[in-house]
Protein backbone atom coordinates (compact mmCIF):
# COMPACT_ATOMS: atom_id res chain seq x y z
CA UNK A 1 0.00 0.00 0.00
CA UNK A 2 1.41 3.19 -0.44
CA UNK A 3 1.33 6.09 1.90
CA UNK A 4 3.51 8.56 0.83
CA UNK A 5 3.85 10.55 -2.30
CA UNK A 6 5.14 13.70 -4.12
CA UNK A 7 3.35 16.25 -6.19
CA UNK A 8 5.93 18.34 -8.20
CA UNK A 9 4.04 21.30 -10.73
CA UNK A 10 6.34 22.32 -13.46
CA UNK A 11 6.30 25.64 -15.20
CA UNK A 12 8.08 25.45 -18.94
CA UNK A 13 10.05 28.33 -20.26
CA UNK A 14 8.29 29.56 -23.11
CA UNK A 15 8.91 27.81 -26.03
CA UNK A 16 10.49 24.80 -24.03
CA UNK A 17 7.05 22.85 -23.51
CA UNK A 18 8.25 19.95 -26.01
CA UNK A 19 11.64 20.05 -24.08
CA UNK A 20 9.57 19.97 -20.90
CA UNK A 21 7.65 17.03 -22.39
CA UNK A 22 11.04 14.79 -23.74
CA UNK A 23 12.97 15.69 -20.09
CA UNK A 24 9.74 13.81 -18.13
CA UNK A 25 9.70 11.05 -20.85
CA UNK A 26 13.25 10.46 -20.09
CA UNK A 27 12.57 10.31 -16.74
CA UNK A 28 10.86 7.44 -17.01
CA UNK A 29 13.74 4.73 -16.67
CA UNK A 30 15.65 6.27 -14.32
CA UNK A 31 12.50 5.82 -11.65
CA UNK A 32 11.83 2.14 -13.10
CA UNK A 33 15.67 1.19 -11.38
CA UNK A 34 13.77 2.48 -7.96
CA UNK A 35 12.63 -0.12 -6.09
CA UNK A 36 10.67 1.69 -3.71
CA UNK A 37 8.76 4.18 -6.34
CA UNK A 38 5.50 2.01 -6.64
CA UNK A 39 4.03 4.60 -9.05
CA UNK A 40 5.21 7.50 -10.98
CA UNK A 41 3.66 9.78 -13.39
CA UNK A 42 5.16 12.45 -15.61
CA UNK A 43 1.85 14.62 -16.67
CA UNK A 44 0.10 17.20 -18.55
CA UNK A 45 -1.96 20.13 -16.89
CA UNK A 46 -2.05 22.92 -19.43
CA UNK A 47 -0.56 23.92 -22.53
CA UNK A 48 2.86 24.78 -20.82
CA UNK A 49 2.16 23.45 -17.27
CA UNK A 50 3.52 19.98 -16.32
CA UNK A 51 3.88 17.72 -13.28
CA UNK A 52 5.05 14.57 -11.67
CA UNK A 53 3.45 12.48 -9.17
CA UNK A 54 4.73 9.60 -7.63
CA UNK A 55 4.24 6.90 -4.71
CA UNK A 56 5.51 5.15 -2.33
CA UNK A 57 5.23 2.89 0.45
CA UNK A 58 7.08 4.21 2.83
CA UNK A 59 9.27 7.91 4.23
CA UNK A 60 12.23 6.18 3.32
CA UNK A 61 11.26 5.72 -0.42
CA UNK A 62 9.92 9.28 -0.84
CA UNK A 63 13.78 10.48 0.53
CA UNK A 64 15.46 8.11 -1.25
CA UNK A 65 13.61 8.79 -4.46
CA UNK A 66 14.45 13.09 -3.40
CA UNK A 67 17.97 12.20 -3.67
CA UNK A 68 17.95 10.23 -7.07
CA UNK A 69 18.65 10.37 -10.35
CA UNK A 70 15.33 12.43 -11.33
CA UNK A 71 15.40 14.51 -8.42
CA UNK A 72 18.92 15.40 -9.63
CA UNK A 73 17.87 16.26 -13.25
CA UNK A 74 15.37 18.55 -12.60
CA UNK A 75 17.32 20.43 -10.67
CA UNK A 76 19.61 20.68 -12.90
CA UNK A 77 17.89 21.60 -16.11
CA UNK A 78 15.71 23.75 -13.73
CA UNK A 79 16.66 27.03 -15.24
CA UNK A 80 16.99 25.73 -18.38
CA UNK A 81 13.36 24.51 -18.73
CA UNK A 82 11.37 26.07 -16.02
CA UNK A 83 9.99 29.64 -16.16
CA UNK A 84 10.18 29.03 -12.26
CA UNK A 85 11.58 26.59 -9.69
CA UNK A 86 9.54 23.61 -9.68
CA UNK A 87 7.21 23.14 -6.45
CA UNK A 88 7.44 20.52 -4.29
CA UNK A 89 5.56 19.32 -2.43
CA UNK A 90 5.34 16.37 -0.02
CA UNK A 91 1.88 14.72 0.34
CA UNK A 92 -0.35 11.54 2.01
CA UNK A 93 -1.78 9.31 0.22
CA UNK A 94 -5.70 8.72 1.63
CA UNK A 95 -6.57 6.07 -0.71
CA UNK A 96 -5.39 3.95 -4.16
CA UNK A 97 -5.69 1.84 -6.99
CA UNK A 98 -2.35 0.04 -8.35
CA UNK A 99 -2.60 -3.22 -10.36
CA UNK A 100 -1.82 -6.28 -8.35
Amino acid sequence: MVKFALFVRLEAKPGKEKDVESFLLSGLPLVQAEPATTAWFGIRLGPSTFGIFDAFPDEAGRQAHLSGKVAAALMEKAGELFAKPPSIDKVDVLAAKLPG
